[in-house]
């Protein structure tokens, strides 16, 4: 999964940076996965913006993912891997054994043809699912839920991996990519392995045209809007402000911790992110 540079022909080539796409054997999706998504553009539904700088891009086909992977027993093999415009990770195509379909994330490592299990019996290895309990400790896990029966929430973004640290009772307690560390119940479920496209960090996109592709407007810094606009705008000339940052409602920002205090899940934190 390495990274291509161009020759820079044209300013915008002299920073770009693209996947080879090397690992992706299949460039049509499976159509009975697939379905439509309608674009918010940041939009909540009362159709006020909740989120800024979204809209436009290209049009998607959603591709229906299986995090709960509760096909137990039941051999599946690997049929494709494939790009999906909804995630930074690849999506695996399965054919299981009983003649279903179904789309996981895929893992690093993983190849057409492979052979993958969920379930108690399953074996140790990238692309299996097991319960916590089952799991060695030290083991690379990713796609992890948070409450038993619900699919992974938790480390499915590209190259994203957590490890098993220790069991103790009822809980594990597992070491996230941003090192908090965190306790689970044994019952909940893990994919084994990393999980793939571990260059998706270094892409560059290059121009503003490719963030517009991919449904990101442009960023206007508050210090350059009117003072109606923004509590950071006006003065003379370049003014840096001349306050705390603020967002466009009053809030500080910029290392302003916004996290509930009293949060129901402080209790499951053993160590805090850095």
């Amino acid at each position: 999964m390495p990274v291509k540079s161009f020759r820079p022909i044209t300013p915008t080539q002299r920073f770009k940076t693209v996947s080879t796409f090397e690992e992706v054997t299949k460039s049509k999706p499976e159509k009975s996965l697939c379905t439509l998504i309608h674009k918010k553009a940041g939009r909540n539904n009362k159709g006020r913006i909740t989120v800024r700088r979204r809209g436009g891009g290209q049009k998607r086909l959603y591709r229906i993912i299986d995090f709960k992977r509760n096909k137990d027993d039941i051999p599946a093999r690997v049929a494709s891997i494939e790009y999906d415009p909804n995630r930074s990770s690849r999506i695996a195509l399965l054919f299981y054994a009983d003649g279903e379909k179904r789309y996981i994330i895929a893992p690093d490592g993983l190849k057409v043809g492979d052979t993958l299990m969920s379930g108690v019996n399953a074996e140790i290895r990238p692309g299996n699912v097991l319960p916590l309990s089952k799991i060695p400790l030290g083991t690379q896990i990713h796609n992890i839920e948070i409450q038993p029966g619900h699919g992974g929430q938790m480390v499915r973004g590209a190259g994203a991996g957590a490890q098993l640290m220790a069991r103790e009772g009822n809980y594990v307690q597992i070491k996230l990519p941003s090192s908090e560390v965190r306790m689970i119940r044994v019952e909940c479920r893990a994919t084994i392995g990393q999980v793939g496209n571990l260059d998706h960090i270094n892409v560059s996109l290059g121009k503003a045209g490719r963030s517009r592709w991919l449904g990101k407007r442009p960023k206007v810094r508050g210090v350059v809007m009117n003072p109606v606009d923004h509590p950071m705008g006006g003065g003379e000339g370049k003014s840096s402000g001349g306050r705390h940052p603020t967002t466009p409602w009053g809030k500080p920002t910029k290392g302003y911790k916004t996290r509930k205090k009293h949060k129901k899940s402080d209790a499951y934190i053993v160590k805090r992110r850095k």
